[in-house]
């Protein structure tokens, strides 16, 4: 029997990627729900090719740009998640739109579907509450499928917390792992962007030049798998092969070992590990096991290593982190802002007067994780204004 299968940003690298996988399995397959916010030209190819029942576009330039293009076209197309309106639930639905912009839609959908694969880390790490709260309630299966946390839930599925010494999410280092510290100083987007190992979104790409995708990750990990600070890190692992390692009390270690390509985790979430991978991804040629490398991370080169330990301090300092980087992140992105100075103004935030007031905050409802994020994006900017001031 056909799957109902939705993907909440469907043009990113994370939806396209899922729509790959149809692609392969198109018998398994109905195409539900799609979302997406301005990529026109994917946004049209994807109502011709996959013609979902219902496709939300964010956007509202594109949106009616679309809709003059597609007015006979069966597939419904709406501009805000309030208007969505469904009589069947949705079998999987994969959750792939990047930032805080992700966790409404998430916690909807988890009252519309089934399955909900989540590759949107910000929505767990501001919103894990309410998702799980949400997830209970409607009794809807919740998978990670970052390849670091889908790697951890396999590795533990069998263990008792109290049986683990250690988990290690493993990171690559990015395109600066081998950088003195002065040549940071000089870093421009297109080289931050030249990810050695994975194809990713640039906000992504980004995070991962910085080290703050770790940061998240690590939040991640420990409110997903209810695990203490203590018991989780990070290791620099440049061949971005094996994704998490569990080091349990009794001596052992065991890892997850896999090719650098999100299919792996998505396909088996997707499926539940019941496919043969053969069949998703192109023959390629056997990673070994030869010359594995794993290093302690360097602080001069990733500074934010130091949110370690902060990251999950109060309840809302997720939310303020993740809601300056992104500022911060774009500002870079778009040439205003030094690559270091992510690092020094995020410190600066957490010294704020007014931090600890917001942080200590345990937001009952979306509304005032939104109050939270508003707030720490205000600081910041204020910050960046002064800052072009002097």
């Amino acid at each position: 029997m056909k799957k109902f299968i939705s993907i909440l940003g469907s043009t990113g690298s994370v939806g396209q990627s899922t729509l790959s996988i149809i692609d392969k399995k198109k018998n398994f397959f109905i195409p539900y729900i799609f979302s997406a916010n301005k990529n026109y030209n994917l946004i049209t190819k994807q109502i011709i090719k996959y013609k979902p029942k219902i496709f939300i576009i964010k956007d509202k330039k594109t949106f009616v740009r679309v809709r003059k293009n597609f007015t006979k076209s069966k597939t419904k197309l709406i501009n805000s998640y309030d208007l969505l309106k469904i009589k069947k639930k949705s079998d999987i639905t994969i959750t792939a739109i990047p930032g805080i912009a992700g966790l409404e839609p998430t916690i909807k959908f988890i009252k519309y579907s089934e399955k909900v694969l989540i590759a949107n880390k910000e929505s767990i790490i501001c919103g894990w509450e309410l998702i799980s709260k949400t997830a209970f309630k409607n009794k809807t299966k919740i998978i990670p499928v970052d390849s670091e946390h889908y790697s951890i839930l396999k590795l533990i599925e069998n263990q008792k917390i109290s049986s683990i010494k250690k988990i290690y999410i493993t990171a690559s280092g990015g395109p600066f792992l081998n950088f003195k510290y002065n040549q940071l100083k000089k870093i421009k987007p297109a080289q931050a962007l030249k990810h050695p190992k994975w194809k990713m979104g640039k906000k992504i790409t980004i995070d991962s030049s910085t080290l703050m995708n770790k940061i998240f990750e690590l939040s991640e990990a420990q409110k997903l798998f209810n695990l203490p600070k203590n018991k989780i890190d990070i290791l620099i692992h440049p061949n971005s092969l094996v994704h998490a390692i569990l080091e349990l009390n009794n001596g052992l270690k065991q890892f997850i070992f896999h090719e650098t390509s999100m299919k792996i985790p998505l396909a088996n979430a997707i499926f539940d590990g019941e496919i043969d991978i053969k069949t998703i991804l192109k023959k390629r040629k056997l990673a070994n096991f030869e010359n594995l490398i794993f290093k302690k991370v360097d602080k001069k080169i990733f500074p934010l290593i130091s949110l370690k330990n902060k990251i999950n301090q109060f309840s809302s300092t997720p939310i303020i982190v993740n809601a300056v980087n992104e500022i911060l992140v774009d500002q870079f992105l778009k040439h205003k802002l030094p690559f270091l100075e992510i690092n020094r103004i995020i410190m600066i935030i957490l010294k704020d007067k007014n931090y600890k007031k917001y942080a200590i905050k345990k937001p009952r409802n979306i509304n005032q994780i939104y109050l939270i994020d508003l707030w720490a994006r205000s600081v910041t900017k204020q910050i960046l204004k002064k800052l072009r001031n002097v």
